[in-house]
């Protein structure tokens, strides 16, 4: 699975005008599952996730995850990160996984999350998503997990 972690002080997904998902300072992610990718990939990536040392500590280090700092989760399926462009200027996405594989190995990443972390929001599948954030640092670290 291939996920782009952004560590933000607010963020949040309007489908329709509306807004769906919204989170204050934490992780904003972006999900993409892969073709052949399981549950244990998706557990992987969890973990790491809400393991990942990128908030400030008090002495102003990436020491903090997630977890420590009882920041947001906004969980947003993303299919175009599995973009291939190795073969010209138009991408590719056969190696993202077909909509009914990727929605279900989406909605066990957030079921998952929802079990290991008190606040997830999520963008909804395979709609026309408006995502709004606000980087902090800005972190942007790309996570891929086989």
């Amino acid at each position: 699975m291939i996920s782009l972690i952004q560590r933000v002080s607010q963020a949040h997904v309007e489908v329709g005008g509306a807004t769906i998902g919204k989170i204050g300072p934490g992780l904003l992610v972006l999900v993409c599952a892969e073709q052949g990718d399981s549950e244990a990939q998706a557990d992987r990536l969890l973990a790491k996730i809400l393991k990942l040392r990128i908030f400030g500590d008090g002495a102003g280090k990436m020491n903090r995850s997630v977890q420590d700092t009882g920041g947001g989760l906004l969980l947003v399926s993303q299919f175009t990160l599995a973009a291939d462009t190795s073969g010209g200027n138009r991408p590719s996405f056969t190696n993202a996984a077909g909509p009914d594989e990727g929605r279900r190995l989406y909605d066990y990443f957030v079921e998952r999350a929802r079990a290991s972390h008190p606040l997830v929001q999520t963008g909804e599948f395979a709609a026309d998503m408006k995502v709004h954030l606000v980087n902090d640092g800005p972190v942007t670290i790309p996570l891929t997990v086989k």
